[in-house]
């Protein structure tokens, strides 16, 4: 499919005309924005009217009547899995939001309809696209570090998201063979608390996970619930160790050539001037050799979360012209899901592991 690839969005929340309406306006030189649909009529009929596109209560009506590509789902959690099912069953190409369902039955509904029919399905997993996540991603594929052998993450995105991270320094293509999962709760100080800006006595939920990899590596997710909103919290970073160094959130290091010390790896972010603003175009590690990570986006001025949902939205647009799987994809997605559902569960039964079926899934 050659062209301008034509979306609709599918929800009225905050994500959809905060982020996604204006994704598809900056990006029309390979996307046309061409309706939006909601539950509620107000709602639809607002952000319609504030993108100049059509609106709609009535999913096939909106398909008959702008005969859109691809759809861009952005509804609550809860309503995912049941949404990207009538998406594909509408025989649209899909960005899905996280996860691509609360419930595997769901997920395995949408690729099998969507594998059968031969549509595109992209999951918006932003986290592990972000500009310095994709630097570390470019150094340990090339061998840099050499072979990762634990990643952690620590409160730098709950389930799903935590989930991504750990395996994107392991590698997307080495299946989580069984996870042990622990949680407990404790009473902490009076504080502030951020989101709802209160201030008083607050209970804290931990939860703690060890995946366990085919090839015998190890990943560790920590989470609190008070990790986003809570002065007692602080870190938010993932962690990785390698044959060669390692990783604390950006802070890199290589072992110096006599063996004897820590060597900084030096990650420089360099901008140019788009429209007036600075906009991030590369990435240099300061290595031998040098390696770099370049902005697809850097014609645009992006901040870093646009900069990794744009490429969400373009792994999906590229895979409908070049009729290839796209980057991330429903499977990885599924099996996110389905590791964290798994953590869960064996939490529930006193860390007793739960085995995944090859892939990651459950």
């Amino acid at each position: 499919m050659s062209g301008r690839i034509r979306f609709v969005v599918l929800g009225t929340s905050k994500r959809s005309d905060t982020l996604y309406g204006p994704l598809l306006a900056l990006l029309r030189k390979d996307v046309e924005f061409v309706g939006i649909w909601g539950r509620s009529e107000d709602k639809a009929k607002a952000l319609g009217e504030k993108y100049g596109v059509p609106w709609f209560t009535d999913l096939e009506r909106l398909r008959d009547e702008v005969r859109p590509d691809a759809a861009i789902v952005s509804v609550g959690y809860a309503a995912n899995g049941v949404l990207g099912r009538r998406v594909v069953n509408l025989g649209l190409h899909a960005l899905l939001e996280t996860p691509i369902a609360h419930d595997l039955a769901d997920a395995d509904a949408i690729i099998s309809r969507a594998n059968a029919d031969g549509l595109k399905i992209e999951v918006a997993e932003q986290y592990y696209r972000r500009p310095v996540e994709r630097i570390k991603r470019s150094l340990i594929q090339a061998g840099v570090f050499g072979k990762v052998l634990t990643a952690y993450n620590d409160f730098m995105g709950h389930g799903y998201h935590g989930v991504s991270l750990i395996r994107s320094y392991i590698g997307f293509d080495v299946p989580v063979v069984s996870v042990n999962g622990a949680t407990a709760q404790f009473s902490v100080a009076p504080h502030y608390a951020w989101i709802s800006q209160t201030l008083g006595k607050r209970e804290e939920q931990w939860e703690h996970a060890v995946l366990h990899f085919a090839d015998s590596r190890l990943g560790f997710f920590n989470w609190s619930s008070i990790a986003y909103d809570s002065p007692l919290r602080w870190l938010r970073s993932t962690k990785f160790f390698a044959e060669k160094g390692m990783a604390v959130g950006d802070q890199l290091t290589l072992v110096t050539p006599d063996g004897k010390d820590p060597q900084p790896v030096f990650l420089e972010r360099r901008f140019h001037n788009v429209g007036g603003m600075e906009t991030l175009s590369e990435i240099i590690a300061h290595t031998q050799p040098e390696v770099s990570w370049r902005n697809p986006f850097r014609g645009y001025y992006m901040d870093d979360e646009m900069i990794a949902v744009a490429d969400c939205l373009m792994s999906l647009v590229n895979a409908i012209r070049e009729n290839q799987p796209p980057e991330y994809g429903p499977l990885q997605a599924r099996t996110d899901q389905a590791v964290t559902l798994a953590m869960l569960d064996s939490a529930l039964q006193g860390g007793a592991p739960m085995t995944l079926k090859p892939g990651g899934g459950g």
